[in-house]
Formats: C-alpha cells, structure tokens, sequence
C-alpha cells in the first residue's frame, strides 16, 4: 500500500505558514500530485481556511485546540480528505502559539498510523525580524518571557528551521542570522527561503524528501522537556479574536476597505501604551457574495507595514469580512479595538455590517491526546 505523505508546517504566529503552504500546494500539484490541507486554530472562522480554499485546493479545518489537543480532529479530518480526493500530499499547519508538536503529533501518527502516512520531519518557519529579536541580534519590541518559552521550544524541536521572507534582510545579515540558528540549534538543518517569490521553496521541499527517507532508516529521537506550566503560562498572555461579519451597501472598494481596517486597527493597538499590545499576527479576508475573488491583508509585528496579499479585482456591494487578530493583551482589548474599529469604517462607507462569528478569549492549558517519549527505527 502506497503511504501518503504528512508535512506539518509549524513556527510561530506571522511565520508566514499559510503562504508557504500555498505555496508548496501549487508546487506540488504542478507536479502532478493530489494535495489535501488542513488548518487548525483554537476557534472557528479562519482566515487561513478561506484563503486556501479560494485557491481550489480541498481544505479541512480543526478547530477547538492544537492539534496535539485535537488529535483525533486531525486524523477525521486527514480521513475526509481521502475520502473526498485521496491526496498524495498532507499539508497540515499547527496552530502558531504551540509547541511540543514531534512528541504529541509527529510520533503518534507515526506509530499509531504508520501503516498508512509517511510523516515527514518537522519544519518550523521563522520571520526573519522576529528571530532576530528573540536571539539578541536586532533591538525592538518583543514577547515577555513566558510567551518567548513558546517561541524558543518551538525552535528546538525542530528537525528544519526555515528563515522564511529573506528577502527582508541584506545578504552579509541573512548569513550571520543563518550561523547563529545553526549554532544555538545544532541538531536542526537550517535553510532560508522566500514563500513569497518561491525562492529556495524547492530546495526545502527536497531537504523534507532526503530526511523523510533518514528518518525511515536509522534515525532516533527522544521528546524534548517541557514545562507544561510554563507553556500554558505563555499561551494564557495571548489574546485571541476572531470576527466574521457580512458587510453590504453600495458598492465600495473592498481593497481600501481591507487596508483602513488593518491599519487603523494598528494605530488603536499602538494607542494603548507601550507594552499594552504586542501584535503577533493581524489578518483579515473579504470575500464578495458572488464569485471566487477573495482579498488578503496581513500585519505580523507592530512595527511593520500592512501587506495586501491578494487584491480584489472588482468593487463589490455585499461580502463577507474574516477578522482574525492574535496579540500579547487581554482579549478584551482586542475585542474593544476591533468593535470600535469597525463601527466607525462601516458608518463612514455608508455600509451595514451584520455580525456572524465573535470571540474574544485566551487559549486553554494544553491537554495533549497522546504524549510520545521517543522514535526507535
């Protein structure tokens, strides 16, 4: 029986992961491979979930919890797909404030599902900014210490560290960020790409081939420690917020729509005070009522611009709004932000907005479903 292939893309929140997986999706299927994705939160109403399935591509959703949480949500999810397409390809993406991913994920499906997936080695994305801050190497604002536990374990449960948007640093720095990886997190391949521009994406795909097949042969690895409490101590910093809302009126421009929320929503969060909201991510989709279109409009640090990754082609007068904004602050800051945010758009462009999904919270203590020690060949 021919396994299918399971890659889970894990890093931290604004790593970039759903690009990338886009990305290799569209790489794969170019090479005439069936492909099945599955995105994960702690709640419903993802952005990542409309992105993707706006480009064709068969997605699942689990959400609730991490998949280590959701486990048996992952493998009815996987089962879906095979019922629906039988992919070659697995693209799962944790969710990104989650860590401890090989003992809980990695080696369960491994041992309780080997007979039907061949699981690939644990990639784990980093924005290139981000992991300069958190190794020392740039000065600005960062996470506090119980939420950079998160961060860091994410990192050193890597089997490949990938410094994902390096087109966002001089080569002499890329470099010098590169040795740094590679000497504090020996065990770990470390590579640099652009999901973006595709740039060094094939390379990474070939480097999860050739691991995959070590991995089958003779490589052993034991869990990494974790400090349980501390872990849920950091997760527990984050606010979590997700907004769905059916926005219609006369027709408007979904684009400038998308780009003034976000960026207001920016200027209200840097408002508060210095230390009060820390943006981890920032996303939101509009999608119009007829058709395929869809836009995308991100922010992955406080101190950088809003990026529109997919335009909308025409104006619209009715869609469909996909809020997601993931921060160290209360939730009820978030969702105080977000309400007043979007009252004040909405009145300006005349337009009535008719709310679906909203929730505010922080995530709950991790409860993996399984715990693996170790992998023995």
């Amino acid at each position: 029986m021919l396994k299918t292939n399971y890659i889970l893309v894990g890093g931290f929140l604004g790593a970039g992961k759903t690009t990338t997986i886009l990305k290799i999706a569209e790489i794969l299927n170019g090479r005439g491979l069936r492909v099945g994705l599955i995105t994960n939160d702690q709640s419903q109403g993802l952005v990542d979930t409309v992105m993707l399935a706006s480009h064709g591509f068969p997605t699942e959703e689990v959400t609730g919890g991490c998949f280590c949480c959701r486990f048996n949500s992952l493998v009815e999810a996987s089962d879906r797909l095979e019922s629906d397409i039988c992919p070659d390809v697995f693209l799962a993406e944790p969710v990104g404030s989650c860590t401890d991913l090989f003992a809980t994920v990695v080696l369960p499906l491994r041992k309780m599902y080997g007979e039907r997936f061949s699981v690939s080695p644990l990639s784990v994305l980093v924005d290139p900014i981000r992991v300069q801050r958190v190794l020392g190497l740039r000065s600005g604002k960062s996470f506090s210490p119980k939420v950079t536990y998160i961060y860091e374990k994410q990192l050193e449960e890597a089997d490949i560290i990938v410094v994902n948007k390096k087109e966002l640093l001089e080569a002499d720095e890329l470099e010098t960020l590169l040795q740094e990886i590679t000497s504090r997190y020996p065990k770990a391949r470390v590579l640099a790409m652009s999901a973006r521009s595709g740039e060094g994406v094939e390379a990474w795909l070939d480097t999860i081939q050739n691991l995959t097949q070590e991995i089958a042969s003779n490589r052993v690895r034991g869990a990494m420690e974790v400090d349980y409490d501390l872990y849920a101590d950091g997760e527990a910093l984050l606010g979590w917020l997700n907004i769905t809302m059916r926005v219609h009126g006369e027709e408007f421009d979904g684009n400038e729509f998308l780009m003034g929320l976000l960026s207001d929503l920016q200027s209200r969060a840097a408002a508060i005070n210095e230390e009060g909201v820390r943006i981890a991510h920032l996303k939101a989709t509009l999608t119009p009522s007829q058709g395929n279109d869809v836009g995308v409009v991100n922010l992955v640090r406080d101190d950088y611009s809003v990026e529109q990754s997919h335009r909308l082609v025409s104006p619209l007068e009715d869609g469909t709004l996909v809020l997601n904004f993931r921060a160290e602050a209360a939730p009820e800051v978030l969702l105080n932000i977000a309400e007043n945010s979007l009252r004040e758009l909405v009145s300006q462009l005349r337009l009535t907005g008719e709310l679906i999904v909203r929730e505010a919270f922080r995530p709950s203590p991790p409860k993996p479903t399984h715990r693996l020690a170790e992998q023995v060949p």
